[in-house]
């Protein structure tokens, strides 16, 4: 295995990471967002306000986003690791 194979490998595991994570990322930073503006505005300035809520979104949008997760990660090792762990 060469440099140049090696790091077109590396490249597109980073892409399906960045892929795989940018919903739960994107609803994080969302919510985050709106609940800072809401204790902005209220002056309300409690810790379990920002962690339940996120949380909770978090864990909506792992659940619905699973099932692409897990395909996008299987295709990448059937398609990109698995051929050359094999050796073929």
């Amino acid at each position: 295995m060469n440099k140049l194979l090696f790091f077109d490998i590396l490249q597109q595991g980073l892409w399906v990471a960045t892929i795989t994570s940018a919903p739960i990322l994107a609803v994080a930073l969302v919510v985050g967002l709106a609940i800072g503006l809401f204790q902005a505005l209220t002056s309300i300035q409690e810790m379990t306000l920002t962690f339940v809520p996120k949380i909770l979104a978090i864990v909506v949008v792992f659940w619905s986003t699973m099932n692409f997760m897990a395909e996008t990660l299987v295709s990448y090792f059937q398609g990109t690791l698995v051929p050359y762990i094999i050796g073929s």
